[in-house]
């Protein structure tokens, strides 16, 4: 293809996937849907720049927080439920945790950040939850 003379090139998620700063990332397919316009990985160049300034070190809290939340809200309801963090602790522990002790991990956060008691994290809730975590500016980044 010649890149060149095409006015709308998207890249797809598996050149995304395969990139060397997110190849190692577990949630590398999540991470080109969210920045996809239409949810299926395929990137614009907009796209592109979107998901590395979200990702640089320079990028404010907030918006660091706004995508943190839409990348682990995996069923796009704009909660975090339990199913939701079940799918994130089994991506970031590879599957090597019995299905116990992911239920317990779930049920611990929802019972320690779920404010409003309704069983799920709301995206206020999830803000609130990673404002008592100093380190998550400095571990959601991209190494470029």
């Amino acid at each position: 293809m010649d890149y060149t003379k095409e006015n709308d090139v998207k890249l797809p998620p598996q050149l995304i996937c395969n990139m060397p700063e997110l190849k190692e990332n577990p949630f590398k397919q999540r991470i080109a849907e969210v920045f996809s316009d239409d949810a299926s990985g395929n990137l614009s160049f907009n796209d592109f720049v979107d998901m590395f300034s979200v990702f640089s070190e320079m990028a404010p809290r907030d918006l660091k927080a706004f995508y943190a939340f839409k990348i682990y809200d995996f069923n796009n309801d704009d909660f975090i439920c339990k199913e939701d963090l079940r799918v994130t602790l089994n991506k970031l522990t590879r599957d090597e945790l019995a299905q116990e002790e992911v239920t317990l991990v779930c049920d611990k956060v929802i019972d320690e950040a779920d404010l409003d008691g309704d069983e799920k994290l709301s995206y206020t809730d999830f803000e609130n939850m990673i404002s008592r975590a100093p380190e998550f500016l400095s571990t959601f980044h991209i190494r470029i």
